[in-house]
């Protein structure tokens, strides 16, 4: 808990992670949050913004190559946020890469992912990867909400390793509905664009 309090002070002292919702509202149903990714502190800050009572049911995804590089960044992401580690490279190709995050929504968590796969220094995101698509698949019942992280591509581009003291606000958007039978190009392109709209 002492952790996490630090983690939440800290983001805040250093760039606000001010909540806006924006056609939508905070809510107890289980849910993805799914967000433009272009800093390290990305994680951190989208978590902070939400309110105490959903932030305790939702775990951030995190890439498991870059937080468990030492022990202080993996007590930081288990410990302090509670994340979800992936892995981006797989020798066995029989394992799969979503299973980590299927586990977390089987148990009735909430999750904070990017789709972008990894980090880009634009203000809008680049194409989305097939995760995203595969997870609204397999949980239809879960919400898709869209979210815009708002300059944190300035604040901690990749690259740097202190934060520029900025406003940052974090956009949530209204819930993302789904199409029947949509194709996963329409569907990525689509949720894509539902993050672009809150920029």
């Amino acid at each position: 808990m002492w952790l996490s309090n630090l983690l939440i002070g800290l983001t805040r002292i250093l760039v606000g992670a001010f909540p806006r919702w924006v056609g939508s509202t905070p809510s107890h149903a289980q849910r993805i949050y799914f967000a433009n990714h272009s800093s390290h502190i990305d994680t951190v800050a989208l978590w902070a913004a939400l309110p105490p009572g959903l932030r305790a049911k939702t775990r951030p995804v995190a890439a498991a190559d870059y937080w468990n590089q030492g022990a202080i960044r993996r007590y930081v992401a288990s410990k302090g946020f509670n994340a979800v580690f992936i892995e981006r490279t797989h020798p066995d190709a029989s394992t799969d890469p979503l299973q980590p995050l299927i586990d977390a929504l089987e148990q009735g968590d909430s999750l904070i992912v990017f789709p972008e796969g990894t980090r880009h220094r634009q203000a809008l995101p680049a194409p989305f990867k097939a995760g995203l698509f595969h997870l609204a698949e397999r949980f239809p019942n879960v919400e898709l909400v869209p979210v815009y992280l708002e300059n944190l591509h300035r604040c901690m581009p990749k690259g740097t390793f202190f934060p520029v003291p900025l406003i940052c606000t974090v956009r949530f958007g209204p819930v993302l509905n789904r199409i029947a039978d949509e194709s996963k190009p329409a569907f990525l392109e689509r949720a894509r664009q539902a993050v672009v709209e809150l920029a």
